[in-house]
């Protein structure tokens, strides 16, 4: 089973993946998808507000924050990594459970990081918003940072993350019952 979105002027078949008995999901993944993640660097930036920094969880949303920076003419980014490396002067960290991951979840922020981010407007960029748990945990990395969430943006909100308008996104992604409907 497949799903057919129209995201700003990109089609695109997204397969349709169980999460539970009675939860499917649309499959969206930029990786290697060259054209879609320029394409929708290209839109987002377009609905921006003013910022200084944008900022990512880890992973599927690496190459659209490594677009949007290329595309904007900056010369940094951030990503909120899924464990601590050993570079790291030190972290600090949230835990989140998402609807694509298994089990909890951290992300972790460098501390020399979020002294760059201190005080600054940032942007903090997903590929998908669906319950909204990544997307709080990267909230509450910027507050730690203390710098300021000036826009929560992504490609797609999915189920009842489309009706929030806390949120910038190109598309709205449905979520669907075992037979490949769309949930009502």
């Amino acid at each position: 089973m497949t799903y057919e979105i129209d995201i700003a002027g990109l089609k695109r078949e997204l397969p349709l993946c169980k999460v539970n008995d009675d939860l499917y999901i649309g499959a969206f993944v930029m990786f290697g998808d060259v054209e879609l993640t320029v394409h929708c660097a290209a839109e987002l930036l377009k609905l921006a507000p003013e910022y200084d920094y944008i900022i990512a969880p880890e992973a599927k949303s690496i190459p659209l924050l490594y677009e949007m920076a290329r595309q904007s003419g900056a010369e940094k980014y951030f990503l909120a990594r899924k464990q601590a490396k050993a570079y790291m002067q030190g972290i600090f960290s949230v835990n989140v459970q998402s609807i694509t991951t298994m089990g909890m979840q951290t992300l972790v922020l460098d501390m020399e990081d979020a002294k760059m981010l201190k005080g600054k407007r940032v942007i903090i960029v997903d590929d998908v918003i669906s319950t909204g748990e990544s997307l709080h945990a990267m909230e509450e990395l910027c507050a730690k940072a203390e710098c300021e969430v000036v826009g929560k943006m992504c490609v797609l909100a999915e189920g009842k993350a489309a009706e929030r308008d806390d949120i910038i996104f190109l598309e709205k992604l449905p979520v669907f019952n075992p037979d490949g409907t769309v949930k009502g």
